[in-house]
């Protein structure tokens, strides 16, 4: 069942635990990720990035998310993650995204706040929800650019915007990290809990640290993204002499399965409420 995150989201903020977010890149990453979602009868995050595309297009992504989150027993936001080409987030709306971030994070915030404004308006008269990003999350694959969110830009970004969730840079990367678990601003991120009331998204999830994770979700972050580890997952069992090519895609679904478990664990996810299902 396909359903938007907005109530979700909101139900981890007001009670202190976050939903893992998992990125999907084909259909044994998508049925481990709703496999861990079925075993713990939660519902689950699934996103399709733009960044993607090289090896699966927008269609291919919305065919498999429609079809796998349909026959899913457990709710099913289906997420389009780091859309840049706001004619491709539209599009997205338009063919079956429950929720959809915008992400003009490298423009200055006025140009980011006009882009951002365009896409919530045209979302929400269509029932999707909106995520977008402030600050800047890097990447640790070249260099680490990331920009932490300053308050008051996130205060006048919210409030502009009318977004439905804010990813804030506190620390993260996107991709590997060459020298151990990074280093939060977790000062910074109790702030920008109390000055923005809507819920508060963190990319780059993968090898930030489980203490670093689980401090994160306690200090006000409702959504973490974790693709990195997933893919590392599958990558590290395709390493492995299997006999068939079938029993490698097993062994590479499971693998990608317990670390979901591990992270709905991880972030509170499998004590909250559970009459958001009713």
């Amino acid at each position: 069942m396909l359903v938007s995150s907005n109530t979700l989201l909101k139900d981890a903020r007001d009670k202190g635990y976050a939903f893992p977010h998992f990125n999907y890149w084909d259909s044994n990453s998508i049925r481990a990720e709703i496999a861990a979602a079925e075993e713990l009868g939660l519902p689950v995050i699934l996103a399709w990035a733009e960044k993607h595309s090289p090896e699966i297009g927008i269609d291919d992504a919305l065919a498999l998310g429609k079809y796998f989150g349909s026959k899913a027993k457990v709710p099913v936001v289906l997420h389009l993650d780091h859309g840049t080409d706001p004619e491709l987030v539209k599009y997205g709306i338009d063919n079956g995204f429950t929720s959809v971030m915008m992400d003009a994070s490298d423009k200055d915030i006025e140009e980011n706040i006009e882009i951002t404004k365009d896409i919530v308006k045209y979302a929400h008269t269509r029932g999707v929800v909106v995520e977008a990003e402030i600050g800047h999350v890097g990447t640790n694959e070249t260099e680490d650019n990331s920009m932490y969110t300053e308050v008051d830009a996130a205060v006048r970004f919210s409030k502009e915007t009318q977004v439905d969730s804010l990813a804030v840079s506190i620390g993260t990367s996107h991709g590997v990290y060459k020298q151990g678990t990074p280093k939060l601003n977790f000062e910074r991120l109790v702030e920008l809990r109390k000055a923005v009331s809507i819920p508060l998204a963190l990319h780059g999830g993968s090898s930030s640290g489980d203490d670093n994770l689980e401090k994160a979700v306690n200090r006000g972050i409702t959504k973490v993204n974790i693709y990195t580890d997933l893919a590392n997952a599958a990558l590290f069992e395709a390493k492995k002499d299997y006999h068939t090519e079938t029993e490698m895609a097993l062994a590479q679904r499971e693998a990608m399965k317990k670390l979901a478990i591990h992270y709905y664990e991880v972030f509170g996810t499998d004590s909250y409420c559970y009459q958001i299902l009713k």
